[in-house]
């Protein structure tokens, strides 16, 4: 009996402990204790081949639909009004001609649960093949305002490329706050950004 119990509270730990990390999930890891061959569930008198099995149920947090899976793409979320990334604007012409364009729905890709428009196919091609090179940074949310830890609309005009990467601000008044420690409010942003 002291066997059973064991095993099924080691069992429940860890798969608790997996939905605390974003589920590395245990029911289809190579720690799999339900998956493995040394399966101490195998038995007949296994708790993890009767009907509470969480390996097993439909209500198993390993098995469901919305555990966030690293093999996903990204689940971050985007900045959009009605549904159109960074208020319409190409993201790829602020490194093509330095300035914000607006971007046209004839030109329209979808990516990462948003439309994003372009002004031109040659743009929207671009993006679609490498949409991270052209994608704002922190999904085109504030980065000011995200270094303080808050999710915050943009001013597409308020604009900077830094190392290559495109970061957009609420207004140019909150961009030039920004701009007084580019880098510190960036390792600020990147640490809130991770857990969003």
């Amino acid at each position: 009996m002291k066997v059973k119990y064991l095993s099924t509270i080691a069992i429940v730990s860890v798969l608790g402990l997996g939905l605390v990390v974003g589920c590395a999930n245990p029911c289809a890891s190579k720690g799999n204790p339900c998956a493995s061959k040394e399966n101490p569930c195998a038995s007949k008198g296994n708790p993890c081949a009767s009907k509470e099995n969480p390996c097993a149920s439909k209500e198993n947090p390993c098995a469901s639909k919305t555990v966030n899976n690293t093999n996903q793409s990204s689940a971050k979320p985007v900045f959009t009004e009605n549904g159109i990334a960074i208020k319409g604007t190409d993201p790829v012409a602020y490194f093509q001609e330095q300035k914000p364009v607006a971007g046209s729905s004839e030109f329209s890709h979808q990516w990462n649960n948003a439309t994003w428009h372009f002004s031109s196919a040659e743009n929207r091609d671009l993006f679609v093949e490498n949409p991270q090179a052209y994608a704002p940074q922190y999904g085109g949310h504030c980065a000011w305002a995200l270094a303080q830890g808050d999710l915050v609309e943009i001013d597409p005009n308020a604009w900077k490329i830094v190392d290559g990467k495109l970061y957009l601000n609420f207004d140019r008044r909150v961009q030039q706050k920004w701009e007084r420690d580019i880098p510190g409010f960036i390792t600020k942003a990147n640490q809130h950004w991770s857990t969003v």
